[in-house]
């Protein structure tokens, strides 16, 4: 069997707050191949960003790492010293954080932000460095890459600044590539444009992704794993092709049912998630998604929240009362 280029054994992570302890991440286990891509699937504030930071070690302060591993290739990053970490980071891992219109600097031009990336970690001229500049931009659909990397952030449109965001991450072709909600806030056929130009990067270079994102599109047409996250925790974790066709999650089932399909009845309604997000700062010892569960049985208010188990290969799924073929979270 094929070992992961990536695991996460048992990630936590938590923020320090004066309202008190955010637990963003929950001993999170998952793991990515050799140009596999992975999706984190999940609402706002369900800890996906900090599991990507968690990995390159780069959770803001008051944030901190409080238990398990990320292995990469074999070896605990989190064992690092800073500097081992600085190298790693956009040489072996590198991510795209989001909103691209506050992750360039303003006062840099596109080329010398580029270029920065490669002469941090490679020693080249710098006419190497605005070669290679020129090359990863063009790779990435920027049409006159001459004249982008004389520009200033201000001057680029949000697919442009995305794309040079793509092409700092990928300038010195990273073994894995974390991508944080890549297409949010662009327009459809921007976003089409993009992930047709990330299939072509992965496939060239034969990255591994990890894609953070909330929209089921994305995860539906990029995905080969999916993992579902909830109040910090993975409720669900399977391909993409069973976790879309037979959904065990009561709050994958509601995602998907959420959202307005073309082959679906006119009268028939979308599912609501009725309820609010838990409050990470007091999450009950039961499942954190009790509360709005509609198939909540007598041992999801009595037993400890329940941990991923496999309902079958490769499908893995935090439910005491899963969703089975033909069964709704109603009946």
């Amino acid at each position: 069997m094929e070992a992961p280029i990536l695991h996460l054994d048992s990630l936590s992570a938590e923020f320090v707050t004066p309202d008190g302890t955010v637990q963003a991440v929950n001993d999170i286990s998952l793991s990515i191949k050799e140009g596999q891509t992975v999706a984190l699937m999940g609402e706002s504030g369900s800890g996906k960003t900090s599991v990507g930071l968690c990995i390159i070690n780069l959770l803001p302060h008051p944030g901190r790492i409080t238990g398990g591993r990320v292995m990469y290739r074999g070896t605990d990053l989190l064992d690092f010293p800073s500097e081992e970490m600085r190298r790693i980071r956009g040489r072996e891992i590198a991510m795209v954080f989001q909103d691209p219109s506050t992750g360039l600097n303003p006062v840099l031009s596109v080329g010398q932000q580029v270029e920065e990336a490669i002469t941090t970690h490679l020693d080249v001229s710098r006419r190497e460095a605005r070669t290679r500049s020129l090359e990863v931009l063009a790779g990435m659909g920027l049409p006159e890459p001459e004249d982008v990397v004389k520009r200033y952030p201000f001057q680029l449109s949000g697919g442009m600044a995305q794309r040079v965001m793509i092409a700092i991450a990928t300038a010195l072709e990273p073994r894995i590539l974390i991508l944080d909600e890549p297409t949010s806030a662009l327009d459809v056929t921007v976003q089409a444009a993009i992930l047709e130009d990330l299939k072509r990067l992965q496939k060239r270079q034969g990255t591994s992704l990890l894609l953070i994102t909330h929209d089921l599109g994305v995860v539906a047409q990029m995905a080969d794993e999916v993992a579902v996250m909830y109040a910090g925790s993975i409720a669900e974790r399977a391909n993409s092709i069973t976790l879309f066709e037979r959904p065990r999650h009561p709050y994958t089932w509601s995602l998907l049912g959420s959202r307005p399909r073309w082959d679906r009845d006119g009268d028939t309604r979308l599912t609501v998630i009725r309820g609010t997000p838990p409050n990470l700062v007091d999450l009950p010892d039961q499942c954190a998604f009790l509360p709005r569960c509609p198939k909540a049985t007598s041992a999801c208010r009595t037993e400890l929240s329940p941990r991923l188990e496999e309902v079958q290969p490769a499908h893995h799924v935090a439910c005491y009362n899963p969703i089975y073929q033909d069964d709704g979270p109603g009946d």
